[in-house]
């Protein structure tokens, strides 16, 4: 019966994300929320409505609250619940703001420490310690200025790190969709969480799925709408929140694993861009053109094709990440490494036929100019065609 309830909590996050994205657009449109590309850092070519987020936002609060009064019970309202709810509501408070009128990195930056703030405060979400085999006790216990410290920055750099993956059609919602359903086969499985912590996980997790996959339709390329700030700010924050309240905020080594590896696409682009900008003597808050999904494009991969990889490549981390919960340490490592040498060959495959695709279109454009040309040709200048040419012009 429970596993129904989980169905319900996906299927009504899904149907309700995907009916309000239309409405979405619409009011996008309206408001004035909407991209238009003025760099090369956007890929599409045409303004596009923002706010697609809001959908997302609907659907998995409708689906979350509803899944409290279903009749078995399992889910109550809790200070966790209260918390992320609290935080939510500010994180989108600037998704909305900043897709209607450009905020200032700084200002971002403040409403994403007051939300984690929100939540961390209210529910007492904190990152409490870690495993230590060096010490009798086999674990560490942070200090609460360490442990509120961590928690925060978990926090806000996973709501900057999926923003910053945000930049292909599709490409946030569908790797936000697999690291949902990743944590929630992995506290399926986990034996070592509580039963009250593991309903709440599989009941957040099975709605942001759904509510997430809901919206991706619209998004996949060519996108008729983009989450926007609203949605990547959201999706960051929920999946950074839910970890933590998750298990994570526990001492075992596999709580902490776990979201490295379900998170690791995001978490390593960001980590490679603060590098790459400091490197080059940037701010890292400044924008470039030097993301994984840019790289990709500039390898000679397509879009989608770009995006497939990027899915399979979060598909693969999110499995590992699930393996590890079930089997351990070992099969996760040897899972991983077979399924790197996969991704880098096909990655390298699809890179040789965009670059054989692109070559036969190439020629395909050279023969049609040929024949355009041909077509063009000036009339001959023999006196006997031109004669029979004016003699047919003048019959009738």
């Amino acid at each position: 019966m429970e596993y129904l309830e989980y169905l319900i909590t996906f299927v009504l996050a899904f149907i309700i994300a995907f009916s309000s994205t239309p409405i979405a657009r619409k009011l996008a449109f309206r408001l004035g929320a909407v991209d238009v590309p003025v760099d090369d850092r956007r890929m599409h070519k045409k303004p596009i409505a923002l706010m697609g987020g809001a959908a997302i936002i609907v659907g998995f609060l409708v689906s979350v609250l509803f899944s409290t009064i279903l009749p078995a019970k399992m889910f109550t309202p809790n200070l966790d619940l209260i918390g992320i709810l609290a935080g939510i509501a500010v994180i989108s408070l600037m998704g909305v703001l900043d897709d209607l009128k450009r905020l200032r990195a700084w200002i971002k930056l403040a409403f994403q420490l007051a939300a984690a703030f929100a939540v961390v405060f209210i529910s007492d979400t904190r990152i409490m310690g870690i495993t230590n085999p060096f010490v009798a006790s086999n674990y560490t216990v942070f200090s609460p200025f360490i442990s509120y410290t961590l928690t925060i920055l978990w926090i806000v750099g996973i709501t900057n790190a999926i923003n910053l993956i945000d930049g292909l059609d599709g490409l946030a919602a569908g790797v936000a969709s697999i690291c949902s359903l990743s944590l929630f086969f992995v506290s399926l499985l986990r034996q070592d969480l509580d039963f009250g912590t593991k309903i709440y996980t599989l009941v957040l997790t099975a709605a942001l799925a759904g509510s997430t996959l809901g919206f991706l339709p619209y998004n996949f390329n060519p996108a008729k709408i983009f989450m926007g700030e609203t949605g990547s700010a959201f999706l960051g924050f929920t999946l950074g929140v839910i970890t933590i309240q998750g298990g994570l905020k526990t001492y075992a080594a596999i709580s902490i694993a776990i979201p490295l590896l379900v998170l690791g696409l995001p978490l390593f682009d960001t980590i490679f861009a603060i590098l790459r900008r400091v490197a080059n003597g940037k701010s890292f808050m400044k924008a470039d053109r030097g993301h994984l999904h840019h790289r990709l494009i500039d390898m000679g991969l397509s879009h989608r094709q770009t995006v497939v990889v990027m899915y399979t490549a979060s598909a693969a981390l999110g499995l590992c990440a699930i393996v590890l919960a079930d089997r351990g340490a070992i099969s996760a490592i040897i899972l991983l490494l077979a399924v790197a040498v996969f991704v880098i060959g096909g990655a390298k495959y699809m890179n040789e036929m965009g670059r054989s695709f692109e070559d036969e279109k190439d020629d395909s454009d050279e023969e049609e100019a040929e024949k355009k040309d041909d077509d063009k040709d000036p009339p001959s200048a023999d006196p006997a065609v031109i004669l029979e040419n004016t003699t047919k012009g003048t019959v009738k």
